[in-house]
């Protein structure tokens, strides 16, 4: 194995926070679990990707050679819901080049068809690496010199924005928006730069960021909980499937014990989730995350559910997630902030907003323990799920109408 010339990523730290606080539940309660993820790029990218294999293979060759170093296990264990046993799990911990491989799409010559599979413990780690090294490896190959001069101008007009919305009276120091874009970043050195002008010029607005590598080399806050795949492996973990949210849930409260405690919405849809988020959860989750569908419509259902189960929505917060620029959630601040503590994940508009149209890549999880698994979205495009008669039977016992999903094919 030849070293990488230019690695992507150097450390197992630049990743988010939240495939740590599902890999400590799985390693908790589910060790055994199998799992298959399957990459896939929403929109068209500018050149084949297919051309790109050869420096990703590279790219991965040099990510499975990591390892945690005591300074970073020290940092990670310092934050109260991370547990001691999981730190010995991670020092020991080293990703597996078998249990990846990256192909030419049979189907579809141009793209890539990168495949994750085995212990989810040794996999779903992967996700985010590989998808900033998918990104950087492709960005790579545009002019580098005028992207981050986009880049850099853009990002000033974010921060005078931002002095501006703080001279009205309806900005006070409520308004909270954190860095969510590692997964699609322009490469590591530009999220770096982004996230540390943003801390020293974006204060009190801007709060922390998902990449723990970034929140431990500035002090930043560390944000997440869960992700899709977590509520998704649910779906095969031996409850009903009427039962999974109510499964994931549960587990996720007996885990953290009352940390952590935002729950991701869309697996199905809202209206599912709040026919399952019930008077005991809404008391025992600190609030939500929106990452689909309509952030409006999505936010007044919330606000009526709570009030349904008679909570004061002034107490809980709203999360979004989905597509934000900066325009966006203010103006969704605006709508919001006087009912509820909303709060905003920027991730692509702030770590790759560089004048040169972003990829929307994204690695699922599709399979878990030999079942299929789905993910039904309220926002056309966004589901996926890789058999058509799972799909349906979930959308049967969810009272869901509509059925889009990416099917293979």
């Amino acid at each position: 194995m030849t070293a990488v010339a230019n690695p992507v990523i150097n450390s197992l730290l630049d990743t988010d926070l939240y495939k740590f606080t599902m890999m400590q539940e799985i390693l908790h309660h589910q060790p055994e679990t199998q799992a298959e993820y399957t990459f896939k790029c929403r929109n068209r990218a500018a050149y084949p990707l297919s051309t790109l294999k050869a420096e990703i293979e590279a790219q991965l060759d040099h990510l499975c050679t990591l390892r945690f170093s005591e300074a970073e296990l020290e940092w990670l264990g310092a934050l109260r819901f991370i547990h001691g046993d999981f730190i010995d799990f991670l020092r020991l911990f080293q990703l597996q080049r078998k249990f990846i491989t990256v192909s030419v799409a049979g189907t579809a010559p141009d793209d890539l068809a990168i495949h994750v599979h085995g212990p989810m413990l040794h996999c779903m780690l992967y996700e985010i690496y590989v998808l900033s090294i998918v990104n950087e490896v492709y960005f790579r190959h545009f002019d580098q010199a005028a992207a981050l001069a986009a880049g850099r101008e853009r990002l000033a007009a974010k921060i005078d924005l931002l002095k501006q919305f703080a001279k009205e009276p309806q900005a006070r120091s409520q308004f909270i928006f954190f860095d969510f874009g590692t997964r699609r970043r322009f490469s590591r050195d530009w999220q770096e730069e982004v996230v540390a002008t943003l801390a020293r010029h974006a204060k009190p607005f801007m709060r922390g960021t998902s990449n723990l590598l970034l929140a431990m080399r500035y002090g930043l806050t560390p944000i997440g909980t869960m992700a899709h795949e977590y509520m998704q492996a649910f779906q095969c973990f031996g409850s009903r499937l009427r039962d999974f949210q109510k499964n994931a849930l549960e587990h996720w409260v007996r885990e953290y014990r009352g940390d952590l405690g935002i729950a991701l919405t869309d697996v199905v849809g809202m209206d599912a989730f709040l026919r399952d988020f019930d008077l005991y959860f809404c008391k025992l989750f600190d609030g939500l995350r929106h990452d689909s569908g309509d952030p409006y419509a999505w936010g007044e259902k919330a606000i009526k559910h709570y009030e349904k189960m008679r909570i004061d929505p002034a107490g809980k917060q709203l999360v979004f997630s989905d597509g934000l620029d900066l325009q966006s959630a203010i103006a969704l601040y605006r709508h919001f902030g006087d009912r509820t503590r909303p709060s905003f994940g920027i991730g692509t508009n702030l770590t790759n907003d560089c004048g040169v149209e972003p990829l929307q890549i994204v690695i699922k999880l599709t399979r878990c323990n030999g079942q299929f698994v789905a993910k039904v979205s309220d926002s056309p495009g966004k589901g996926m799920c890789e058999d058509a008669n799972f799909l349906n039977y979930l959308c049967d016992v969810f009272e869901i109408p509509n059925r889009e999903a990416v099917l293979p094919g």
